[in-house]
C-alpha cells in the first residue's frame, strides 16, 4: 500500500469516523471505562494476533466493520439534513434488534443514511447499516424501512460479511504493520486491530457495495427478515412492498439492498412463499403518522 492512501485511510478511521458516530445515536458503550493502560492493550492485541485461527470474535467483527464504513465514507457523505430523520431509522433498528436472535454486538448496531439518491443499503459485520437517502424517499411507509433495516440487520445476524474472511491469521509482516499503525495512532489498540483486519476489507466493500451477496445469501437474509419483522410487530408484507419497488426501479444498480444475483424478482417469489408462515395482524395504520412526520 502507497503512503498517502494508507495515510488517507488512518485520518479516515480515526478522525472522520468519530465525527460521524456523534451524528448518530448508539448505544452506550460499556467498555468505556475499563480499557486499562496502553500496555495492556497492546497485550490485548499480541494475544489476537497469536490466537488468529481462532473464530472472529464481536469485538473483530467491530473493528472489521468500522474499518469498511471507513471505506463507505470515502465513497459516500452522510446525510446530515435531517438529523431527526437518522433519529427516527435508529428507532426503528432499535426496535428490530431488540427482537432478533442477536441483540448484543460489541458497540450495538447503529445506522447512518448516506447522501446518495439510489436505491441501497448495506451493512457491516460491526453493526453499521446504511441506508441510502434514495431508499429512504422511496419508501411510503415504516413497514417497508423497517423490512430494509431488518433485511441487513439479518446478514449481520447470519454472520454473512465474516463468511467472507476464510483465515484470521495475520502473518508477521502484518502484525509488525498494526505495531506502526498503533504508534502513529497514540498506541491506540484499536487502530492496531483495524490495520490487521486491512486484507479483508476491500473484499468486503467490493462484496458489500458492488457485486452483492450470494443467491443463497440473499434469500437467507430475506427470510431472517420475515422473522424479525413479525417478532418486532410489523406486517411482513413491508418486505415485498419494497421489493416491488426496487423490481419497478433502474435495474443497472448493482451490490447491497439491490443485489442483482438473485433478481428482485426472484427475491419477491422467495419472500411470497415464505411469508404464509408469519402471522401477525396488521398494525401499519398505528403508524403512519409518526412515519408522515419524521419524512
Amino acid at each position: 500500500m502507497k503512503k498517502s492512501p494508507f495515510l488517507f485511510f488512518l485520518l479516515l478511521v480515526f478522525v472522520v469516523m468519530p465525527r460521524i458516530y456523534a451524528q448518530v445515536p448508539s448505544p452506550p458503550d460499556p467498555f468505556s471505562g475499563n480499557r486499562g493502560s496502553i500496555v495492556d492493550s497492546l497485550n490485548r492485541m499480541n494475544r489476537a494476533i497469536e490466537n488468529a485461527n481462532s473464530e472472529p470474535t464481536l469485538q473483530d467483527a467491530h473493528f472489521l466493520g468500522r474499518a469498511v464504513a471507513a471505506h463507505i465514507f470515502a465513497m459516500y457523505r452522510p446525510y446530515t439534513q435531517s438529523p431527526a430523520l437518522t433519529r427516527y431509522v435508529n428507532t426503528i433498528l432499535q426496535t428490530l434488534v431488540i427482537n432478533s436472535s442477536r441483540p448484543v454486538l460489541f458497540k450495538g448496531y447503529f445506522a447512518v443514511i448516506i447522501d446518495s439518491p439510489e436505491i441501497n443499503a448495506f451493512a457491516t459485520p460491526g453493526g453499521h447499516i446504511f441506508l441510502s437517502r434514495g431508499l429512504v424517499e422511496a419508501a411510503t411507509s415504516e413497514e417497508m424501512l423497517a423490512a430494509v433495516l431488518a433485511h441487513e440487520l439479518a446478514h449481520v445476524v447470519l454472520d454473512h460479511g465474516l463468511s467472507m474472511i476464510s483465515s484470521m491469521a495475520f502473518s508477521n509482516e502484518v502484525a509488525e504493520i498494526a505495531n506502526r499503525a498503533a504508534g502513529f495512532a497514540g498506541n491506540s489498540a484499536d487502530a492496531a486491530k483495524l490495520m490487521g483486519f486491512r486484507d479483508s476489507v476491500s473484499g468486503m466493500v467490493e462484496t458489500m457495495v458492488k457485486t452483492g451477496y450470494s443467491r443463497n445469501q440473499e434469500f437467507a437474509a430475506d427470510r431472517e427478515a420475515l422473522a424479525i419483522l413479525a417478532s418486532a410487530g410489523y406486517n411482513p408484507r413491508g418486505l415485498l412492498e419494497i421489493l416491488e419497488v426496487l423490481e419497478h426501479s433502474q435495474t443497472h444498480h448493482r451490490g447491497g439492498f439491490f443485489a442483482t444475483h438473485p433478481t428482485p424478482a426472484d427475491r419477491i417469489r422467495n419472500v411470497e412463499e415464505a411469508v404464509r408462515l408469519h402471522r401477525v395482524p396488521d398494525t401499519t395504520n398505528y403508524r403512519r403518522a409518526r412515519f408522515t412526520r419524521n419524512r
